[in-house]
């Protein structure tokens, strides 16, 4: 039987500087003892997006306070820690690299042991520490930088049946919220906006959803966005806030069945694997929205799959599941040294072409 372990996680991917410590005892449910999260937002709020530069100088200014408050909300010290997990890609690498030489001066100091983890591993693994999941399991990971359907098939072993090839699904709804005026980040202001508008109004493309496969766009989405605001500029001198509403409605409306159709068809290709109890999982910020998701249970609940989401903090970015990834690979064997490199890519599935693109929260992987 393994050993109790308690790791500290690190994770400074992208614009949320955060450190954690989890306890894995065999025989019961992991534990967050504590979860510590400083984000950016009003740092970048005057640029419209993610500056790395700025993240970067955030991420070496709050780490080492963040990695303190973590451990002592979780009344534990450096000497009662097995390992130290830190995200090491992919991300925006002035981020990372600050994570990584962080982690490695720590484990220098005390001798701990060392685990790099994949950022996307650590979204991927998070409904194991919430609900015990057995492998295989779908994930939907749709967030503000990334968007892939995967098949967990175990901790090392990813199978990426789509993703998006270019912006993902939070980068377009930041950037909507930009073209219409609305404040950063844009998710939640556009969900609000949305729940008050008609979604028949605007009828917005649904992209890629004539050809086959599982990979998604939503450029042209936010393109049509643009056009419909700018129609409505000159035909009447500028957009009212019904408008405004209703652009928001009719955009969401085409990302939920965007995100519909191709869940429905990574779903069927899961499926056909047979698994004993059948799940799709979804984590990401964009969970988080209510008609995305009340659109992803359906699907799910149609198609005979029982639907699992972490909660929110644990579904945004976030350190617990940082620590929680790096037990599981360190249970696997793994372990690293001081040449640890930040990546700033880094696909889980290394047998799947690469995604194109590169948005303002990293490269996709």
């Amino acid at each position: 039987m393994s050993a109790p372990l308690t790791f500290l996680g690190i994770e400074s991917s992208c614009d949320d500087t955060a450190a954690a410590v989890v306890r894995a005892v065999p025989g019961a449910a992991p534990a967050i003892l504590s979860s510590v999260v400083e984000g950016q937002t009003a740092l970048h709020a005057a640029f419209g997006g993610v500056v790395p530069e700025i993240a970067a100088r955030a991420h070496a200014e709050r780490l080492d306070g963040c990695v303190e408050r973590a451990l002592d909300q979780a009344g534990v010290a450096l000497r009662d820690l097995d390992g130290i997990a830190v995200t090491a890609g992919p991300g925006l690498i002035g981020g990372v690299l600050s994570g990584v030489m962080l982690a490695k001066g720590l484990a220098a100091a005390t001798g701990l042991p060392l685990v790099g983890v994949n950022h996307l591993a650590g979204h991927g693994l998070t409904p194991r520490l919430t609900d015990d999941l057995a492998f295989p399991y779908l994930m939907l990971l749709v967030s503000g930088g990334h968007c892939q359907f995967l098949i967990v098939e175990g901790v090392e072993s990813y199978r990426r049946l789509g993703g998006t090839i270019d912006d993902a699904p939070g980068e377009a709804f930041d950037k909507t919220a930009k073209l219409l005026g609305l404040p950063q980040p844009g998710g939640p202001v556009v969900e609000a906006e949305a729940a008050l508008g008609d979604p028949h109004r605007f009828r917005f493309p649904r992209p890629l959803l004539d050809r086959p496969g599982c990979d998604l766009s939503f450029s042209g989405l936010k393109t049509a966005v643009l056009r419909a605001r700018d129609a409505l500029i000159a035909e009447q001198g500028g957009i009212t806030v019904q408008d405004r509403r209703d652009l928001c409605a009719g955009f969401q409306a085409a990302v939920a069945a965007v995100l519909a159709e191709k869940t429905r068809r990574a779903l069927t290709e899961y499926l056909a694997l047979n698994p004993a109890d059948p799940v799709l999982a979804v984590a990401g910020g964009v969970a988080a929205n209510k008609a995305l998701r009340a659109e992803l249970e359906t699907v799910s609940g149609v198609m005979g799959a029982r639907f699992v989401a972490p909660p929110l903090r644990l579904c945004t970015d976030n350190a617990a599941m940082i620590a929680w990834a790096g037990i599981e690979r360190f249970r696997q064997g793994a372990r690293d040294g001081m040449d640890l490199s930040a990546r700033p890519r880094w696909p889980l599935d290394q047998t799947a072409p690469a995604l194109i693109g590169s948005g303002k929260k990293g490269a996709k992987a």
